[in-house]
């Protein structure tokens, strides 16, 4: 309102200043000028460059229940010197939003991006960073990126807005043949959404799940983006202290939920959590999985169980929240596992009652995932592919010996590895 009580104001100046001016050209103007009526206010936005006014062109509409008239406004003659300082938009003005200034960045991406640029000056640089896979996408993988790519007849558009439905049933059957006891009607085409990367499906699900000033738990050693993301979208966080075995499981949740209701605080909204985590690598057993899906139900919090790193552990026995719950959004990407981190693809399993909610909001948000990896996704449980990302995990393992090996002959060194 305050921009157009301006913008009318400065309609009105230049109208008064360029009175005379008009009578004198009223005589040459054309009956095909467009018009534009101040009435339905149709200038929206009025841009500053340099000392002089770019303005949007009058509509395309002819008027015909008036006079045609010359445009009211003329970009050559609506410059700086015309309007009154009062009423000039500084861009100094302009700034961030409070939101915006909240959000801390994500410190490995600001690494990642100073070890780039050393990179690009010619310095020998080992990327020990960001947390992606050691090898690229699977050959099949990009085989298939580059026969879409080719394809005359492939168009790559968009897709429905919860993703390509076959991708979303390979997802649901990977489900059903690697868990135990996840019910079919839980992995529902219906109920997986393929996210642009894990980080569109913690927007999606913070979103659809939470209100501001909503309090969601995080473990005290957690992944930063959860903080941040939530900060931004005007949640309260509570940090939930890990245990010796670096967990959080039903017991440390339960005795902060009896700490805030002696207290008199709000209750816990949600909570989320990786398994295997980030950073600490403690996977919760089956067992602690359970109960934890268990006491979430009881208490009404949502819990959304952040899988991104299955497929990546060593002799520990791997579950999912879908096996205990159908109220749980569960989440995971492609970018880990099936080493496809910068192919931005993701997916998320949700509870039926917000498949309304999250459906609106990835149409609005991202539309869809995108196509072209989607697309090569579909290759990502062939079984040449899981041969070759097989392989990847070997490597892994290879390392993580060799660190585990060097760390064990430190003096005093604690051995509690996750």
């Amino acid at each position: 309102r305050k921009i157009e009580a301006r913008l009318l104001t400065i309609l009105s100046f230049e109208e008064s200043t360029n009175k005379g001016r008009e009578k004198e050209k009223a005589n040459n103007r054309t009956k095909n000028h467009h018009t534009m009526k101040t009435s339905t206010f149709q200038l929206l936005a009025v841009f500053r460059c340099g000392s002089s006014f770019i303005l949007p062109e009058p509509s395309l509409k002819h008027n015909h229940h008036h006079q045609q008239s010359q445009p009211l406004l003329e970009s050559s003659t609506f410059t700086h010197s015309t309007i009154p300082n009062e009423y000039i938009f500084s861009s100094s003005s302009l700034s961030a939003s409070k939101r915006a200034q909240s959000v801390e960045s994500f410190k490995v991406m600001d690494v990642l991006a100073r070890a780039n640029e050393l990179q690009a000056e010619g310095h020998d640089v080992l990327h020990c960073g960001a947390g992606q896979p050691q090898s690229g996408a699977p050959e099949t993988v990009n085989s298939a990126a580059i026969a879409a790519l080719t394809n005359p007849t492939e168009k790559l558009g968009y897709t429905d807005s919860m993703g390509l439905l076959e991708l979303r049933a390979t997802i649901a059957r990977h489900y059903l043949s690697r868990y135990d006891d996840v019910p079919e009607s839980s992995v529902d085409t219906s109920r997986i959404v393929v996210t642009t990367g894990s980080s569109g499906a913690f927007l999606l699900a913070f979103t659809a799940a939470f209100d501001a000033g909503d309090t969601i738990a995080i473990a005290s050693s957690g992944y930063p983006c959860y903080r941040n993301i939530l900060g931004a979208l005007g949640c309260k966080l509570q940090n939930v202290d890990v245990n010796a075995d670096f967990k959080l499981t039903a017991t440390e949740l339960r005795a902060e939920l009896e700490r805030r209701s002696k207290a008199g605080e709000s209750k816990i909204k949600g909570l989320i959590l990786s398994s295997p985590s980030n950073p600490t690598g403690a996977m919760l057993t089956p067992d602690e999985l359970q109960k934890l899906c268990k006491l979430c139900d009881d208490e009404g919090i949502q819990f959304l169980s952040d899988e991104i790193y299955h497929g990546i552990s060593y002799g520990k026995e791997e579950a999912t929240a879908l096996s205990y719950t159908d109220k749980a959004i569960v989440i995971n990407s492609f970018s880990k596992y099936y080493s496809m981190a910068g192919w931005r693809l993701g997916w998320m399993v949700i509870p039926e009652s917000l498949e309304e909610s999250i459906n609106a909001l990835q149409q609005n948000m991202f539309i869809n995932a995108p196509t072209i990896s989607q697309t090569a996704a579909l290759k990502c449980w062939d079984k040449d592919t899981i041969a070759e990302l097989e392989t990847h995990v070997a490597k892994y393992r290879e390392s993580r010996t060799i660190i585990l090996d060097k760390l064990a002959s430190l003096p005093d060194f604690n051995t509690n590895i996750a």
